[in-house]
């Protein structure tokens, strides 16, 4: 499979990988390694300010799955707190030319960020 500059950027150098420990980190996973697709997002929250601080991922599946979960991760830093994505899904495969057939392992990423959102900080 051919995949765009984009995806082998963000899958080569994967900058937001790791895990975030400590007070104000939120955790929330989706998908399991079994199904070939799993995703978990750490991210803290200014307190106070309602600002993510920072995000990382972890994730196991496709290039494109680690490519999506890293840029998200990414461009979430500064921004507010919600459990919506930075971007659409069908923008994300957009940017990312995801084949349609791989739609679903991105509505994975998705649900891993709204669980890490959702959840109440440790």
């Amino acid at each position: 499979m051919r995949y765009s500059t984009l995806t082998r950027r963000y899958f080569e150098t994967a900058a937001s990988a790791g895990t975030l420990d400590g007070a104000g980190v939120r955790r929330g996973e989706a998908g399991s390694r079994a199904g070939g697709v799993w995703v978990r997002f750490d991210v803290r929250v200014a307190p106070g300010t309602g600002l993510i601080e920072e995000a990382r991922f972890l994730a196991h599946g496709c290039p494109h799955t680690l490519a999506v979960a890293a840029w998200v991760a990414e461009q979430a830093a500064g921004g507010p707190a919600r459990a919506q994505l930075p971007e659409d899904v069908q923008s994300l495969r957009r940017r990312f030319e995801v084949p349609v057939e791989k739609l679903g392992r991105l509505l994975v990423v998705e649900d891993a960020w709204c669980a890490a959102l959702s959840a109440a900080p440790a």
